[in-house]
């Protein structure tokens, strides 16, 4: 065979394996699994994005939205017994927030975090939570936000009044209990003693 016969015969085998590859590669992309997101849920929107918070109650003065942008979040070592994932993850939260700069409070509750809450604010004005409860960074951080949700919570409740009646049962009812704890106690007493006198005989 001669030297223009060999290479018409490379070019072809070259040209073969290409169309292999290139075909090869055009499968591979058009190829869906069965289990792809698009097969799995063919109506939903797959980009990333987070949601606009809307509250149910525009006029609350707090609706349990907390914006982390706002936050300052920090992790630290935990104390305490995990044996090596202590010493090698930072998992203790520390969570705070200027409360006088803070946009998602009402400024009437600001008052009362500043006013109650006076021992947990540092000198900058910041409101600190701190959490160790598991040893999870992201269960610390969850555990943080809910402590500071609930406390809150609790400067909104606005404490309802007892009611005089209720007040009186619940007095009738503990006065009769500790009636009957007394009257069960002699009763016991008396039994024991009687118990004595038949054991002297």
């Amino acid at each position: 065979m001669n030297f223009v016969g060999r290479q018409c015969l490379r070019i072809l085998k070259n040209d073969s394996t290409a169309t292999k590859h290139v075909l090869g590669f055009g499968r591979s992309v058009s190829f869906k699994s069965a289990y792809s997101l698009e097969n799995l849920y063919p109506k939903s929107n797959l980009t990333i994005h987070t949601p606009k918070f809307v509250p149910e109650d525009p006029n609350a003065k707090f609706t349990g939205y907390i914006p982390l942008k706002e936050l300052d979040i920090t992790f630290s070592g935990s104390s305490g017994p995990g044996g090596q994932n202590v010493q090698r993850v930072n998992t203790k939260v520390d969570l705070r927030f200027n409360v006088k700069s803070a946009t998602w409070i009402d400024d009437e509750l600001k008052e009362k975090i500043l006013e109650k809450y006076k021992n947990r604010i540092n000198k900058d004005g910041y409101l600190v939570i701190k959490s160790e409860l598991t040893r999870s960074q992201q269960l610390n951080v969850a555990d943080a936000m809910q402590k500071l949700r609930q406390m809150i919570r609790d400067l909104i409740v606005v404490p309802v009044e007892p009611d005089l009646v209720a007040a009186e049962k619940h007095r009738l009812r503990q006065m009769k209990a500790a009636q009957e704890r007394v009257f069960t106690k002699r009763m016991n007493g008396m039994r024991k003693r009687d118990k004595q006198a038949l054991d002297r005989d």
